[in-house]
């Protein structure tokens, strides 16, 4: 397993070792041991899996009580993910990277809990996976503005001239106005 540094510290870039031959391939996509050799204590309580279309973003989500991290990964297609750091006591408060994922490269992304996250999908059609440390609560959950100017995302949009957002994305808030961490 390789790690890949991100500009924030906290956000982590797993690689992991893929096994393939003529069959087909194995990797490890989790192993505890990742996160506690690096001083990180996670319990996963929670699976989930999406699938989208190309020009489909999903983000930039949190839970404001109940913060998940989130360990994801793609396993059909491509998409761009990005995660914003929303606690106000940090460094990197309101910074955000983006790391391309994908069937192909096989990342696997860390979020811990106190960030936004979301992702583009750039191929046809995208499978993404994800674990969770908390779980789900609708009546905590927040949308923050995926192109708030004050994030400077640098979306990958090529020929997407207009993401589809859902009800709740399109209702998000900028970070001036947002919910964050302590």
């Amino acid at each position: 397993m390789e790690v890949i540094s991100t500009a924030i510290p906290d956000l982590l870039l797993f690689k992991p070792k893929v096994f393939g031959d003529e069959r087909g391939f194995f990797l490890e996509s989790f192993r505890e041991s990742w996160f506690s050799e690096r001083g990180i204590s996670v319990n996963f309580v929670q699976d989930n899996h999406s699938s989208s279309s190309k020009g489909v973003l999903r983000g930039l989500h949190y839970q404001i009580k109940n913060p998940q991290g989130k360990l994801v990964r793609v396993t059909a297609g491509e998409v761009y993910d990005v995660a914003v750091d929303l606690r106000k006591s940090s460094p990197t408060f309101g910074q955000s990277v983006g790391v391309y994922l994908s069937a192909e490269n096989k990342n696997i992304f860390w979020i811990p809990p106190g960030f936004a996250h979301g992702f583009l999908v750039l191929s046809e059609h995208a499978e993404f996976n994800y674990k969770c440390t908390e779980y789900y609560a609708p009546e905590h959950d927040r949308s923050l503005l995926w192109n708030d100017p004050v994030l400077n995302i640098k979306w990958p949009l090529g020929d997407i001239t207009q993401p589809v957002l859902s009800a709740k994305d399109q209702l998000a808030l900028p970070l001036s106005q947002a919910e964050v961490f302590p």
